[in-house]
């Protein structure tokens, strides 16, 4: 059977800045998918997932207009210790969606790379809620900061909010996450973005260069 299309998997802790490689490789012609997006979408009332939530966590985390309240579904989980509760909900639906994104995509043209977004590909893994989670990618790229540089960006894009609260969330979110220095060794490139933007964005051209080629490649196979 031929092998289609380039799977990627892009991962970065809070505040690395994920995203904003995330759109360069969208600038340079990657079809990108946010893991996040997919979340909020499969978390509007009416979907399975939204139903799943209320019935684990229960009516206060659901607004007036039957929306879900993120901020207290975040607060329980990340302060009350039930994030493994909220992620065996939301983990497989989530990776459902972007299974059918990459095969659609794929489908359409053969040569494409398909991005996921994601800050808990190695979560999920280690969760047990994927399986085979690695063999999902064909290449991991880890987007990396220090974590005071990570805490200060998690701080100064929260608009509203107590400082110091929003520092200990964000370290309390980050102590949730498996550490950049254990994923290391597990990722085809790691992107420092810490620094200048503009080394960031050489760094993205140059990955991205090589796997247009990879996938150039595989489309031949």
């Amino acid at each position: 059977m031929e092998k289609q299309g380039l799977r990627v998997g892009l991962t970065g802790g809070l505040g690395s800045g994920k995203s904003t490689v995330g759109r360069m490789f969208a600038d340079l012609g990657v079809a990108v998918i946010d893991a996040d997006e997919v979340g909020r979408r499969l978390m509007q009332p009416g979907q399975p997932v939204y139903d799943a939530i209320v019935q684990q966590f229960g009516s206060g985390v659901v607004r007036e207009d039957g929306s879900l309240d993120r901020r207290a579904l975040a607060q329980l989980a990340f302060q009350r210790g039930r994030v493994e509760e909220l992620n065996h909900i939301v983990h497989p639906a989530v990776v459902a969606a972007q299974e059918q994104w990459m095969g659609d995509l794929f489908a359409a043209d053969p040569r494409q790379i398909a991005m996921i977004e994601s800050a808990l590909i190695f979560e999920a893994g280690r969760s047990g809620f994927v399986a085979g989670w690695r063999d999902r990618f064909d290449r991991i790229i880890l987007v990396t900061a220090p974590e005071e540089v990570k805490v200060r960006r998690y701080v100064e894009r929260s608009h509203d909010g107590d400082p110091e609260a929003l520092a200990a969330d964000a370290r309390k979110r980050l102590a949730a996450q498996i550490p950049d220095a254990d994923k290391i060794a597990h990722c085809d490139w790691v992107i420092d973005n810490s620094g200048d933007i503009k080394v960031t964005g050489a760094a993205v051209a140059k990955i991205y260069a090589a796997l247009r080629a990879e996938a150039a490649e595989l489309a031949t196979l």
